[in-house]
Formats: C-alpha cells, sequence, structure tokens
C-alpha cells in the first residue's frame, strides 16, 4: 500500500511517496507553512510521506502547493489499488484549542468536495490562507474521494488550517483501515469502486 509520484510542469517539480502504513517522513516544499501542515498531516494520520518540490514561489505558493494537493490525491489513489479491504468511510470531530473542525471522507470513487469553512485572516506568514481550499480540491479531484469539511467553531486562522490537516489525516486513516469484519471484499455493492 504504497506509491510514488513525480510530476513536472513549468511551474512545478514534484517527488512525493505515500505509504499508508506508517514509516519516516520528509517534506521539503521550499514553503515553510505548508511543510508544517504536511508534517502533521503525515503524523497524524500515520503515513509514510515524502515530499521534494521545487516551483516559481518567487510568485506565490498556488502552484507549488495545488500540485502537491494533485501528487498527494493521486499517491493515495494508486496506494489503495483495488481497494478491497478497506473501511472506505472515515470521520472525525477534531478540537484543536478554540477550533472545532468535522470532517467525512468516503473513498468511493466520487470525486467531490464539500468546503464550509470561513478563514478569518487572508495569511498565515507568507501563506495565502484561500489555498486550503485549492489544496483540497486538488487532492479530491485525484484522490476520487467524496470529501466534507465543515469549521463549526474557530477564530484563529493558523488553529482552523492546523486542524483541518489533522482532520482530513485522520479521517483518512480511518477510511483506509483494513475492515475486519468484510475481510478482503470490496465495500461496494456495485462491485467496483474506483
Amino acid at each position: 500500500r504504497s506509491a510514488e509520484i513525480h510530476r513536472t510542469t513549468n511551474e512545478t517539480d514534484i517527488f512525493l511517496s505515500l505509504g499508508l502504513d506508517g514509516g519516516s517522513s520528509e517534506i521539503q516544499t521550499g514553503v515553510g507553512f505548508l511543510d508544517h501542515m504536511l508534517t502533521l498531516f503525515a503524523h497524524h494520520g500515520c503515513f509514510a510521506l515524502t515530499v521534494r518540490a521545487r516551483g516559481d514561489t518567487q510568485v506565490d505558493a498556488h502552484h507549488i502547493t495545488e500540485d502537491i494537493g494533485l501528487c498527494l490525491g493521486r499517491a493515495f489513489r494508486d496506494a489503495v489499488g483495488d481497494a478491497c479491504g478497506i473501511s472506505r468511510y472515515g470521520d472525525i470531530l477534531l478540537p484543536m484549542d478554540e477550533v472545532l473542525m468535522l470532517c467525512a471522507v468516503d473513498f468511493g470513487g466520487r470525486a467531490y468536495l464539500g468546503f464550509d469553512v470561513r478563514i478569518p485572516s487572508p495569511r498565515v506568514g507568507d501563506f495565502d490562507t484561500e489555498l486550503l481550499e485549492e489544496f483540497l480540491r486538488a487532492f479530491v479531484r485525484e484522490a476520487a474521494i467524496n470529501l466534507h469539511m465543515r469549521l463549526l467553531t474557530g477564530s484563529n486562522t493558523h488553529h482552523i488550517l492546523e486542524a483541518a490537516f489533522k482532520a482530513l489525516s485522520r479521517a483518512l486513516r480511518r477510511a483506509l483501515r483494513p475492515d475486519p469484519e468484510r475481510g478482503d471484499a470490496l465495500p461496494s455493492t456495485k462491485g467496483v469502486l474506483l
């Protein structure tokens, strides 16, 4: 349950490897806040994650953030394979200080993002906070998952973004864990997921 992705465009050059069942992580995106978010994403999801990325960050962090979302989504899709034996659904209600974040995922082959997260500040350090939604939209599209994220309460922008990444990783971990009641069965009556 692992995958490697290498994506090169005129704007970014990204190598990403993912292991769903743990291991070490190394994150180097050239964007400090994104490094922090991906590091805690890997830790809270118990994922082995390596990201080595270069991009046109002299413009801003938009391209590299979106393209890493694309690569991470594709890596999850590839690592899951035919999806036999996974739980498929995962959700969490995650508290972090004054923030309460709801996140639910369905690893069922339908790409959809339901995003109801009000972010009070346009920036955290040098990071444009609107890039959270861009990252998630790219991730969902390539992972082919249904993701709903809703901020129930919260006022600190850093806490909100951090809670979003933590909630996503923990909900994914629950969705991708083996379902002992179904064994290696596909978690769908259609006979196909992805």
